[in-house]
């Protein structure tokens, strides 16, 4: 019988390949985006002091209160939005995208939208 790798894996081992390349500094840091089967997470990380600058997700009550669901395109939005917003409200305009090894459509890919037209460039 063939084993067959987990799709989870492959999306690490894309995610690692991805950071070889990708790295967030103080002037640009880094948007992290993850997403589980049931919430979205979005955070700005300046990788040189490994400091969490700001983050987003469905789980907070700002968010949550927007939306119906927390695992669908109009989630990923909102946590969009909410990260930009905080973004700007802490002078950070310009970041570099991290889709975290995940396929760049869907979800990721509203959040992404939506971070830009709130404000945020990348």
């Amino acid at each position: 019988m063939i084993s067959k790798p987990s799709r989870a894996d492959g999306r690490i081992k894309r995610h690692y390949r991805l950071r070889n390349k990708i790295s967030g500094t103080a002037q640009k840091p880094r948007l992290a985006v993850f997403r589980s089967n049931k919430h979205i997470y979005a955070q700005i990380i300046d990788d040189t002091i490994g400091n969490t600058m700001a983050a987003a997700s469905t789980m907070e009550a700002a968010v949550k209160d927007k939306i119906e669901k927390t695992s669908d395109v109009e989630a990923a939005k909102a946590v969009g939005e909410a990260i930009a917003k905080k973004a700007l409200e802490k002078g950070i305009n310009t970041v570099v995208f991290d889709r975290g090894g995940f396929v760049y459509h869907g979800k990721i890919q509203a959040l992404a939208d939506a971070a830009r037209e709130a404000g945020l460039q990348f």
